[in-house]
């Protein structure tokens, strides 16, 4: 018997899971999508085959719900969902900072929760999925989750207790990466070239270090060391980073992207 599976909330990394588990192997018959606006869940519609349904219709019909609307918007969504939830659906979150307990608390009792953090890389079936299991969720559900997840990118299981610093980490680390690169490329035309040329240079040799630190089984310093030689270019360069502070910023904003995300399971917006 298929499994129906719910995407509620369905923006761009709703969308991104949807799609993804299409080309994984999923029907769209079996996928169902709730929107804010009638035009987007037509959009869904006509692009996927997919069902567009109410939240209470989702809640009612579906096996597996993906709640992907925003933390802040999460108390009301549970508000409208639970009278209609029974208590062996499977409950799937993807709100950064949101803890299991928090569903649990608004669920039918023995409800199964499971945490997912995912990143935008999802876009292009690179995502990072971290999984957690609530107080009821099982192996079985933990494996359901990581096939859903699976089709966007990797997936790894964590104890819940490590979800806000995955969080920090993984979930806001493509920004970190984008951030570089836009800070390198201004470098770049500071040094002489075009925008262009300049972007295609650091797109590149972010592609390549990155493919060399998860193909290699090299620890990063060996990589960093393969690239420096005595007295050269590379060692100048990281000499400036460190007299500048980088690595300790780079902690420094670790730690409040953890702390924030630790905010919003209190319903903290600013």
């Amino acid at each position: 018997m298929s499994q129906k599976v719910a995407v509620l909330g369905t923006g761009k990394i709703g969308e991104a899971l949807l799609s993804g588990m299409i080309r994984a192997g999923w029907a769209p018959d079996d996928l169902l999508v709730t929107a804010r606006r009638p035009e987007r869940a037509e959009e869904l519609r006509t692009r996927y085959g997919v069902t567009p349904v109410t939240n209470t219709e989702a809640a009612k019909t579906a096996d597996t719900l993906i709640l992907t609307v925003k933390p802040q918007d999460m108390g009301t969504l549970l508000d409208e969902l639970a009278p209609h939830v029974p208590a062996d659906r499977l409950v799937i979150s993807g709100a950064a900072g949101i803890p299991t307990s928090f569903f649990e608390e608004r669920l039918a009792a023995g409800t199964p929760v499971v945490r997912v953090m995912t990143n935008t890389p999802a876009l292009v079936d690179e995502a990072m999925s971290v999984i957690s299991a609530g107080s009821h969720a099982t192996e079985q559900h933990l494996a359901h989750a990581e096939e859903i997840f699976g089709g966007v990118g990797k997936t790894l299981r964590v104890p819940e207790s490590q979800q806000d610093a995955c969080t920090a980490l993984s979930g806001s680390g493509p920004a970190y990466f984008f951030y570089l690169v836009e800070a390198m490329t201004d470098a770049g035309i500071l040094l002489g070239l075009p925008r262009d040329k300049a972007h295609d240079l650091i797109v590149q040799s972010a592609i390549g270090a990155a493919v060399m630190l998860r193909d290699s089984g090299e620890h990063p310093v060996k990589l960093r060391e393969n690239v420096t030689s005595p007295a050269g270019t590379t060692i100048n360069a990281i000499r400036e980073l460190e007299n500048h502070g980088v690595r300790a910023a780079l902690i420094a904003a670790l730690e409040a992207a953890r702390d924030r995300s630790r905010e919003l399971a209190t319903g903290k917006k600013d």
